[in-house]
């Protein structure tokens, strides 16, 4: 199984270059995400864009498999991504600026999906834990009777890309899930909990 880890956009909100190298604890989250698809036995690919050339070529230099795209935004690059790799099964599709992704949560959301027998799954958690950590989430929704946001981690099948899948949506109380790291504050709140979250 693939993961499609998305890392073409310019991180403009953070301003402290390249989104994916940007370090948490002395490493970049990039790196963070990409052993965790690892370490669950799912293969991570990289997907950059013109916007990300540093990336790229952290890419290259520890020979990680990346795939580049137009750089168009995250939904665009995503679809072009799952067209150039191939795959029509499932694959993992991630954000790179999860750093507290690890290859249990990864294990859990595929077991859920595959349970469900649905062509897609979302993985959310509780608005209650970003409020808990400083987070500030984009998106809210109620997910089995909770108030959630998403997690920038969902499973697709790649022959459908270009349609709305049914799709499961897995509610998980995971804390390191509510640091999606796009603002300096969040990078902050990140650094701050690392020891407690990541020991």
């Amino acid at each position: 199984m693939l993961a499609l880890i998305l890392a073409g956009g310019e991180g403009s909100r953070l301003r402290l270059g390249e989104k994916a190298l940007v370090t948490v604890a002395g490493r970049p989250m990039l790196s963070r995400v990409i052993e965790a698809f690892a370490e669950a036995d799912v293969e991570p690919v990289v997907v950059t864009s013109h916007k990300t050339p540093f990336t790229r070529n952290f890419c290259r230099a520890n020979d990680i498999e990346f795939i580049d795209t137009e750089g168009a935004g995250y939904v665009e690059d995503m679809c072009e991504a799952v067209a150039l790799s191939g795959e029509d099964g499932p694959l993992f599709t991630a954000a790179a600026d999860i750093p507290y992704l690890t290859a249990d949560i990864v294990n859990t959301v595929r077991e859920a999906y595959f349970a469900s027998g649905k062509p897609a799954c979302s993985t959310w958690i509780p608005i209650s834990l970003c409020e808990e950590y400083g987070m500030l989430p984009r998106y809210r929704e109620t997910i089995n009777g909770v108030a959630a946001t998403p997690c920038a981690l969902n499973i697709l099948t790649g022959a459908l890309v270009d349609d709305v899948q049914e799709e499961e949506a897995v509610l998980l109380h995971e804390p390191g899930l509510a640091f999606n790291v796009n603002t300096r504050e969040e990078l902050a709140a990140a650094e701050k909990m690392f020891a407690s979250l990541r020991k």
